[in-house]
């Protein structure tokens, strides 16, 4: 018993670091904290968005359907470069999910990965998401290319992008919302 009041602070730090390196915690307690710093994306400024010109871009259903992207050309779109393995990416997916339910009808959504199929339909089930979910077959236009993920892009019926967010944040906000509303109303 004086071992563990004597060595109580290093017995914790070690349970934390064993907590961390073990894949098992680690990636929920990394989900956890890249909740609560998640903030609600803003806005491009009118005058520094980029406007997107090429829509030409193949993907692949999750049911294997092939689908030409320039079918959004004219449509309010949300897209969402992510993967299964990646805690920011598993860490909004609830609120992107939310965005989802409420404007799935009205807004093309993306969401867009590099990873196999087996692998994402588990994901998906495990989680109970219902998203639409493409693999890419070609390179996305380059005003849409990313490095990071997740990288979430949100683009005006006219081709700009009004919001583009890398890393984890909050896309069920009412921040959001209302810009897309806006982008509806247009």
């Amino acid at each position: 018993m004086k071992f563990l009041k004597k060595h109580w602070s290093n017995l914790l730090f070690l349970v934390a670091i064993a907590l961390l390196v073990l894949p098992q915690t680690r990636v929920p307690i990394q989900v956890f904290v890249q909740r609560l710093i998640a903030w609600s994306p803003s806005e491009i400024a009118s005058e520094d968005r980029i406007t997107l010109n090429d829509y030409k871009w193949s993907l692949r259903s999750l049911s294997a359907e092939e689908i030409d992207f320039s079918v959004s050309e004219g449509s309010v779109v949300l897209i969402n470069f992510w993967a299964t393995w990646c805690p920011p990416c598993i860490a909004e997916m609830p609120s992107l999910q939310q965005l989802y339910d409420r404007y799935g009808d009205r807004v093309d959504f993306y969401f867009v990965t590099d990873e196999e199929i087996p692998v994402v339909t588990q994901f998906l089930q495990k989680k109970g998401y219902k998203l639409p979910v493409y693999i890419t077959n070609s390179s996305p236009p380059e005003a849409l290319q990313t490095r990071s993920l997740p990288t979430t892009i949100l683009i005006s019926k006219e081709g700009n992008i009004v919001m583009r967010k890398e890393g984890a944040a909050n896309w069920n906000a009412s921040k959001v919302h209302a810009a897309i509303d806006a982008l509806l109303a247009e």
